[in-house]
């Protein structure tokens, strides 16, 4: 081999890419790693939102052998404690309790040392693949696909290739690791007040796979489905409705839906159920009442109680938090508020009771209806337009 064949192929490769070609390749092999991560580890593996054929599952499996070295049972392990531990101290990952800056920056090396804890791998492991090839290549040789995945890409590319194996090796520490375990329970907006603090980074779930919708998933963690508003998109679910069209994957499980029956004026049984089956969307509806009673009150709170407009932004924060969580001093920010405004302290308190009628497992069925009816009456006596229109719609719920 000659010189110039030599720096040819380090230039080119085997294949010899344009620079827009690499480009191109490195995107489209990335998210491969993204679709194999959220459709067979998170939503096959850890949450048992669908059953996957053989065939998918086996190219999920080589594929992140080759691209990122996991473990099926450690990632499986690690998330499932994550959900049980969630923004608590036995939280893996959690920014909460580890600072945003320690998980979106070291999020990968979190991820290694819980994988470490035997007893997270013993508890919360179960169920995930321990055949001859699991056992003998994918775990026992993890390092070793990523390793293989390095000559391949300096065989077909050159010298460049091994830039865009570093990509692929950061790919899932930067987005999944950091951005959807950082982020994601730090920053964005929530569909649902769900008891952890997981947000929807942006509605639009194309470049981590749907993961992007994250206090979605956490309020239903074993949907299939991570979308859940007509203006959200999750990518991972149509490559699942694809792989279940070819009859390569079978939906388990979606996020309930509630359905209604219009003009029904007294809240049955059918109701108490639909209500506390339908619960996140419920409270979801009832924040968006809050929102319009905060409207109309807001006006009368800085012309005559001239409350500062500081103050009352902070407020607006508080009322939208579940006060169970709300610290003293917070508490008390409510009860200044309140002095000003018996709208928003009716609002406040019948959005507490109507969260207790489902947490009161003790309470027989006829009991809970009773208390459920006792707060539709109470609601429509209020005189408070938005809290009125609300349980008009709860009485509705079918």
């Amino acid at each position: 081999m000659t010189l110039s064949s030599i720096l040819e192929f380090l230039s080119n490769g085997l294949v010899g890419l344009t620079a827009w070609q690499v480009v191109v390749y490195t995107l489209v092999v990335t998210h491969i790693t993204i679709a194999s991560v959220t459709i067979y580890l998170h939503r096959h593996q850890a949450h048992r939102a669908l059953d996957l054929h053989a065939i998918p599952s086996h190219f999920f499996r080589f594929w992140l052998w080759l691209t990122t070295g996991q473990v099926t049972k450690e990632w499986a392990a690690i998330h499932r404690k994550h959900h049980a531990k969630c923004d608590t101290e036995e939280d893996p990952h959690s920014p909460v309790t580890r600072g945003i800056r320690k998980v979106l920056f070291e999020g990968a090396e979190l991820y290694r040392i819980e994988s470490k804890n035997m007893e997270t791998m013993d508890k919360y492991g179960h169920g995930t693949p321990s055949d001859w090839i699991e056992r003998n290549v994918y775990t026992r040789f993890s390092w070793q696909g990523i390793a293989l995945l390095f000559v391949i890409n300096f065989a077909l590319f050159g010298v460049i290739g091994i830039t865009i194996w570093a990509i692929q090796m950061a790919w899932i520490p930067i987005t999944a690791a950091g951005i959807i375990n950082g982020i994601g329970h730090y920053w964005g907006y929530r569909n649902y007040d769900c008891a952890d603090a997981a947000t929807n980074i942006i509605p639009f779930g194309i470049l981590i796979g749907g993961e992007e919708l994250h206090n979605n998933h956490h309020t239903f963690a074993t949907s299939a489905k991570l979308s859940s508003k007509w203006y959200e998109f999750d990518i991972g679910y149509f490559y699942i409705r694809v792989l279940e069209t070819l009859g390569l994957a079978k939906i388990k499980k979606l996020a309930p839906k509630p359905s209604f029956e219009q003009g029904k004026m007294v809240a049955d049984f059918d109701t108490l159920q639909s209500v506390i089956a339908n619960r996140y969307d419920v409270m979801a509806k009832y924040a968006k009442s809050f929102k319009h009673a905060w409207r109309e009150e807001v006006t009368h709170l800085k012309e005559k109680a001239q409350l500062e407009s500081r103050f009352l932004k902070s407020s607006r924060k508080l009322l939208k938090r579940d006060p169970a969580k709300l610290e003293a001093s917070h508490k008390q920010q409510l009860v200044e508020l309140f002095e000003h405004s018996k709208a928003l302290e009716t609002m406040h308190n019948m959005r507490v009771e109507l969260g207790a009628i489902w947490e009161r497992s003790h309470f027989t069925r006829d009991q809970l209806l009773q208390q459920l009816q006792d707060w539709c009456t109470r609601a429509e006596a209020s005189g408070i337009k938005s809290l009125q229109e609300f349980s008009m719609r709860l009485r509705s719920y079918a």
